[in-house]
């Protein structure tokens, strides 16, 4: 097969797997894998197998498996000259993910923020959006271009192949997880709060990481070593900082609202199907430019068309995330006149806070319990964040499901965007017990704040009608 014949087949073969690998993907562990039953029981053991097996699924994650064969290659265990030093680099890198998530998870108890709730200020994800772009440049060799081998060693050695390297960018993973670990950490969060155990609590945290490294640890450790040489491992490498570009800009849309409000405007006007479609056309397209099999270092012309083909990979696979929670019939296409606006029910919120960019108002949400009270319903309340996984899955799957929409006609509905800390939507998020994103809670008809039922992760709609029918 020639080499244009190639380039063809992958562009065919990215242009579906755009389409149709993010409906495969399985969402995040459930709101019944609890360890703090077990804690609170005195079953540490149990308590401790909890906590690593919601680690390893939470690695089976949209938030995590994508990195898996990207940052091991990064740090170089795959080109370790034997397993031995490939168990050192892994395990390495896993424990960075653990000291992050200790320090992280602990600060979350003490403070009584959610956890992951550093995804939503700008400095933090900025950071972790550079560190992202830089080792995307690292893949499509821009290191070698025009920096001096003084810098370009330091800055290939970012997770590059030493121990150091390794725990860098294990740190980073232990960051770039935390928008699905809602559902394991927010039970065994409130249990560390009360026991006042930074040590325990530390320690189950750990725990959790080294769940979370077991993909990691099988790949690097166990896998055959892939031949070093050869155009197709440029071919590799560029795919690896596509996606690591589109990463980075998924993380910058979630904490800058303008970001967020492009992304999220363009999946809206086109609607979920046609932006499947599209995404997987730009995607296509993208390759067939050069994205892929052309390089930065041949010429302007070979770099001016690995641009473009770059960038419209990239444009397809945000639309892609985008159009995944959007509605399925476009407001273009509506406008247009092409197609009918839908006449099935939706889900109604009675209240989405904070109103405007200027901080959570107290006021407005009592008005809106009082309202509740005064007409002898009662009230969920969504507390959700843009980076929290979890709670788009909850948005996507369980919301407009028609069994939920009838049951919620009985509520006054709430959501509240925790995406932006404030000492007003903390004070409310410590008045309702909330530890971690997705949490949805109610208030019974009577005005009382029930601390059960609750939902802490994502639900199907059967279960989550099951959960709504307890509350009178």
């Amino acid at each position: 097969m020639d080499a244009k014949k190639k380039v063809g087949v992958i562009a065919a073969v990215i242009g579906l797997a755009v389409a149709v690998v993010p409906w495969l993907l399985p969402t995040g562990p459930s709101t019944g894998l609890d360890a703090a039953r077990f804690l609170e029981a005195g079953s540490f053991a149990l308590g401790a197998a909890v906590v690593f097996a919601g680690g390893l699924l939470t690695a089976m994650t949209p938030c995590v498996y994508p990195l898996i064969p990207i940052t091991v290659s990064v740090f170089g265990a795959r080109k370790a000259e034997g397993r031995g030093k490939a168990l050192v680099l892994t395990s390495s890198y896993i424990v960075g993910m653990g000291v992050v998530f200790s320090a992280l998870g602990v600060l979350a108890a003490k403070t009584g923020q959610a956890f992951g709730s550093m995804l939503g200020s700008p400095v933090v994800v900025t950071g972790l959006a550079v560190f992202l772009l830089l080792l995307a440049t690292s893949m499509f060799g821009a290191f070698e271009l025009a920096l001096s081998q003084a810098l370009q060693q330091r800055l290939n050695s970012v997770g590059g192949s030493g121990v150091t390297g390794a725990f860098l960018m294990g740190s980073v993973s232990g960051f770039l997880a935390a928008p699905c670990t809602g559902p394991v950490l927010t039970g065994l969060l409130a249990f560390v709060a009360k026991s006042q155990s930074t040590v325990l609590g530390a320690a189950l945290l750990f725990i959790y990481a080294l769940g979370i490294g077991v993909p990691f640890f099988l790949i690097g450790v166990f896998t055959v070593r892939l031949p070093r040489g050869g155009v197709w491992m440029e071919w590799v490498k560029s795919v690896l900082g596509i996606v690591l570009v589109a990463l980075a800009i998924s993380y910058l849309k979630d904490a800058f609202p303008a970001v967020g409000g492009v992304v999220k405007g363009a999946a809206e006007q086109v609607g979920r199907m046609p932006g499947t479609a599209l995404a997987a056309v730009l995607a296509a397209v993208g390759v067939l430019l050069g994205a892929i099999h052309l390089s930065f270092k041949e010429g302007a012309r070979d770099f001016t068309f690995k641009g473009f083909g770059v960038a419209l990979v990239v444009v397809a696979l945000v639309l892609r995330g985008g159009a995944m929670d959007s509605k399925s019939v476009g407001q273009l296409w509506v406008s247009l006149g092409w197609v009918e606006p839908p006449k099935a029910p939706t889900f109604e919120w009675h209240a989405v806070l904070p109103v405007t960019d200027s901080g959570f108002s107290a006021e407005s949400f009592e008005k809106v319990l009082a309202r509740a009270k005064s007409e002898g319903r009662p009230v969920m309340i969504d507390f959700f964040a843009e980076w929290c996984a979890a709670c788009k899955e909850l948005d996507r799957e369980t919301y407009p499901a028609p069994e939920v929409i009838e049951e919620a006609g009985r509520f006054i509905n709430v959501k509240v965007d925790a995406t932006k800390s404030d000492d007003a939507l903390d004070a409310l998020m410590e008045r309702f017990g909330v530890e971690g994103l997705p949490t949805v809670a109610f208030v019974s008809s009577g005005g009382q704040v029930l601390p059960a039922p609750r939902v802490t992760g994502f639900l199907e709609p059967d279960s989550f009608v099951q959960v709504m029918k307890k509350v009178d």
